[in-house]
């Protein structure tokens, strides 16, 4: 198997590239994403591209469950379609399982913007838990996919990993959750860390960008115009009156690899 690689913001994903169709167990998906015995990222994007159609792409997380939608995987998405000559510099939409997309590559390839939709909010906005015997509000979102806005007076790596997985797994979700951990700077800036649904703790995150966005807005934190700063780098959003969300951020390939077919053999 083939595929190129891409990074987002630190947040890295494998972009299928064989003819043959992508059918493989969970097993196999992690097997690829691992660090250690596959070629490591935090998910694979898999283009389906038909003549007459319109794109589309299917999300593995690390662990081999997809995604509904992913802002990271599908600003890197568009940058592939870009480097293989599929798009050019005018908008275009992506089906994804959460729903579609406009996009538009910007600066040669280097910043992607993609209209990510309306961000949607539970009818019970806010939920106080105690979470490994902390006391926290949970602000539930929806991008397409499921989030769980956190706000804390200093989010950490640490604070990440601990509590993410408690809250992934919480019964409110039932579907689990990705979670962001929020600390408002400004009006205009946020500090994010993130546990990913299915992946785990992650640099960034371009749907969690959105979500802390939209959440911070909608409580009168933030202004229209929003700079989310994480661990792996910084994505700008933009939100109007409905809560459309407009995301842009960097992108950067970081080359082609093949799997050799004696790693698969560890799992098939």
């Amino acid at each position: 198997m083939q595929f190129f690689k891409y990074h987002a913001a630190g947040n890295d994903y494998l972009v299928y590239r064989d003819s043959a169709p992508f059918d493989y167990s969970r097993q196999v998906i992690s097997l690829i994403c691992d660090r250690h015995r596959g070629l490591g990222s935090d998910g694979i994007l898999v283009p389906l591209i038909k003549e007459g159609e319109m794109l589309s792409v299917q999300i593995y997380n690390t662990d081999g469950s997809q995604a509904e939608k992913s802002g990271n995987g599908l600003r890197i998405l568009c940058r592939y379609l870009w480097d293989q000559g599929i798009v050019g510099d005018a908008p275009f939409e992506i089906s994804t399982k959460g729903g579609v997309v406009t996009c538009q590559v910007l600066d040669k390839g280097q910043r992607i913007s993609i209209a990510m939709g309306r961000a949607t909010f539970s009818e019970t906005t806010e939920f106080t838990v105690a979470v490994d015997g902390t006391p926290l509000q949970l602000n539930p979102v929806s991008m397409g996919n499921p989030h769980c806005v956190v706000f804390v007076n200093q989010p950490t790596e640490t604070l990440a990993r601990q509590l993410g997985p408690i809250i992934e797994q919480l019964s409110i979700f039932p579907d689990r959750t990705n979670v962001q951990f929020v600390r408002v700077i400004d009006q205009h800036t946020l500090e994010v860390q993130i546990w990913e649904r299915g992946v785990g703790y992650t640099l960034s995150s371009g749907t969690s960008s959105c979500a802390a966005a939209a959440v911070s807005r909608r409580l009168g934190l933030v202004g229209s115009q929003v700079e989310v700063k994480m661990a792996g780098g910084v994505i700008m959003i933009e939100l109007d009156n409905d809560y459309n969300v407009l995301m842009q951020g960097p992108v950067c390939r970081v080359g082609l690899y093949s799997l050799d077919s004696e790693c698969l053999a560890q799992v098939i």
